[in-house]
């Protein structure tokens, strides 16, 4: 299977999506199993207690508590809308934020955050220039304070479609803003596998877009699942394993038969540029260690600069650390997703 396609199918009866590219799994999402809101819902929460220690608050959702950082001046009882950012591990509290975002294939409404702007990857100064026009246009009589991100997909979408899009998600804001009032309740649902597939895979634009039942099976989704128990095979023969942990996700590098003085470096790029696969496939977030192969201190350098290059391309938000005293790698990566052990039917 060559090119990029996205393959639209369930797993257990749950909605599922897969991004191959030239035949390789390139990214998985699955729909949860439970109840508990996902990240990119909007609930209305109420203010339960401060947790000074903590520097935020507990707050009373539809249904289990939810923790606000760095939240000031909020009395118990209060009502206030909410965002989910990431999952919660179990036993956990939600982690939400203020800060609403409506987020759609072409644009991102946000209302506390005022300005016009335009995705950094669009380069191109007279698509800037339109697309600009258009933000102007459809907003032109917006409430104050409303701001708008054009994304990276707009590059060449006709203009109708991306008045559109914007427009909707204006009125999803306005909508959900005047009904701030009131009890715990959620008022828009995240999106769905297939949902988000739509509007985060489309830049750029896949070659082919499946969606049938049994496709996984036939396109070789499931035997890539599958594959990711283990060791991964790395260029070279060199290898690494990805083995999470109740406190942290440990990663270890190996070089394999290669006993040349640059088998240590080899391994270790190849595994610092297929890491945010690696972790993307599995959902896995938290405090990462990577146990590199060894190499001379000297080569360090340019081994950030593969980890800088990789995670920057990479949609979830991480921290690179840095090393340990031992020589290990630490990175904090953002739980966006749920685990692909918990994803999966048991």
């Amino acid at each position: 299977m060559k090119g990029r396609s996205v393959i639209l199918d369930h797993i257990g009866g749950r909605i599922a999506a897969a991004l191959m590219v030239d035949g390789r799994l390139e990214d998985l999402l699955i729909d949860p199993a439970d109840e508990a809101p996902a990240p990119g819902a909007i609930l209305r929460a109420v203010v339960d207690r401060q947790v000074k220690g903590q520097g935020g608050v507990f707050l009373r959702l539809p249904s289990g508590n939810a923790f606000l950082r760095q939240a000031k001046g909020l009395a118990p009882g209060q009502a206030l809308l909410v965002q989910v950012t990431g999952h919660a591990e179990q036993g956990k509290a939600v982690p939400v934020t203020t800060r609403l975002l409506f987020k759609s294939r072409y644009a991102i409404v946000t209302p506390d955050a005022p300005g016009l702007n335009v995705s950094r990857a669009i380069r191109d100064d007279d698509e800037r220039d339109r697309l600009l026009e258009i933000a102007h246009e459809e907003m032109a009589d917006a409430p104050e304070g409303r701001g708008l991100i054009l994304r990276s997909a707009c590059a060449g979408a006709e203009a109708e479609a991306v008045a559109g899009d914007i427009a909707a998600m204006r009125d999803l804001a306005e909508a959900v803003l005047a009904d701030a009032a009131g009890g715990p309740e959620l008022l828009l649902d995240a999106p769905d596998a297939h949902t988000l597939a739509w509007r985060d895979w489309a830049e750029p634009a896949p070659d082919e877009v499946i969606e049938r039942d049994g496709a996984f099976a036939d396109l070789g989704v499931l035997d890539a699942i599958d594959a990711l128990e283990g060791a991964q095979p790395l260029p070279g023969g060199a290898s690494v394993f990805v083995e999470p942990t109740r406190a942290l996700v440990a990663v270890d590098v190996n070089t394999g038969a290669d006993t040349s003085p640059a088998a240590g470096l080899k391994a270790n790029i190849a595994a610092a540029r297929d890491l945010p696969r690696q972790l993307r496939l599995r959902g896995l977030g938290g405090q990462i260690t990577v146990d590199f192969a060894p190499m001379p201190k000297k080569d360090r350098r340019q081994l950030e600069q593969v980890l800088r290059a990789a995670f920057r391309a990479d949609p979830v938000e991480t921290i690179l650390a840095g090393w340990t005293p031992l020589g290990h790698f630490e990175l904090q990566r953002k739980r966006e997703r749920r685990p692909l052990t918990e994803s999966l039917p048991r």
